[in-house]
């Protein structure tokens, strides 16, 4: 910054030196006609065009060197930032595609897994069913046998039942007054020997 300031008043003081120079010049011409077409005034114009451009070339080589050269550099370490920026955003790009691939790879073997565990799902779900219809069945069969007892020793009963029922009213039908009597005596014989 300072050598650009420099730079400013080094051209601002050339131009000063030059207009100084200049300025007999062209109070000698308002007094002529044309001065400039007088071999002087094509030296004082060539030696006028020296004087400023060696002003300007003096200028820019004792300062311009700094001040190019301090760009360069600016630009230098703007172009090394950059390039740091743009090698670390390289590499985040690396790392979020591997990431990509990461995931891609990682929900591959998720479906791959899902699907093992839902074809071992499937199969202990056939394997539970048919143990389960293999119990239901025997549970069946056990039920059935079960009934099928129950029933028997019902019927058993009721055939028991009207045996005695039948044997009863067969026994009523044939038992006289004599018989009953004789029975009841005997009864109140085997009731009197087992109370003695």
């Amino acid at each position: 910054m300072k050598s650009c300031r420099r730079y400013v008043s080094l051209a601002s003081g050339a131009l000063l030196l030059s207009f100084f120079l200049v300025f007999p010049a062209f109070a000698e011409e308002a007094a002529k006609q044309d001065p400039a077409d007088s071999p002087t005034g094509v030296i004082f114009r060539w030696l006028n065009f020296l004087i400023v451009f060696g002003a300007i070339a003096y200028l820019i080589a004792k300062h311009g060197g700094a001040f190019f050269s301090a760009n360069a550099k600016e630009i230098s370490a703007s172009i090394v930032e950059a390039s740091a920026v743009k090698a670390e955003a390289e590499r985040e790009l690396a790392q979020a595609q591997a990431k990509t691939e990461s995931l891609d790879r990682d929900l591959e073997k998720m479906r791959e897994d899902a699907k093992q565990n839902w074809a071992a799902e499937r199969e202990r779900l056939r394997t539970s069913s048919v143990a389960e219809i293999e119990k239901i069945n025997q549970s069946a069969v056990a039920e059935m046998a079960a009934s099928e007892r129950a029933a028997q020793q019902q019927l058993r009963h009721v055939a028991a039942a009207l045996s005695v029922e039948r044997a009863a009213a067969l026994v009523t039908s044939r038992m006289n007054p004599e018989i009953r009597s004789k029975m009841f005596q005997s009864f109140l014989d085997k009731l009197e020997r087992g109370v003695n």
